[in-house]
């Protein structure tokens, strides 16, 4: 008997606390005491809110390499081209 009264008592609980919780549109965790923030309509936890931080900090270096690349690749091209001309 105490065992169904305690298992109403925590049904009522999560029922309680399902208008708390919320889906992180990026790993799709439940959380509900762990931070987090809304992003439009959508709310990210604070697990990936961390990562996504961390992936936008690189974004200068990131963007440097890419430019380094594409500056590499044009003059490859540009000497492949003279080579048959």
């Amino acid at each position: 008997m105490e065992s169904i009264i305690e298992n109403r008592k925590m049904e009522a609980y999560v029922e309680h606390k399902t208008k708390e919780m919320h889906v992180c549109f990026l790993c799709g965790g439940i959380f509900y005491k762990k931070p987090g923030k809304v992003i439009g309509n959508r709310w990210i936890c604070i697990d990936c809110l961390k990562s996504l931080k961390e992936a936008l900090d690189g974004l200068d270096q990131w963007e440097a390499e890419l430019a380094i690349e594409k500056e590499f690749n044009e003059r490859y091209e540009r000497a492949l081209k003279g080579a048959h001309d």
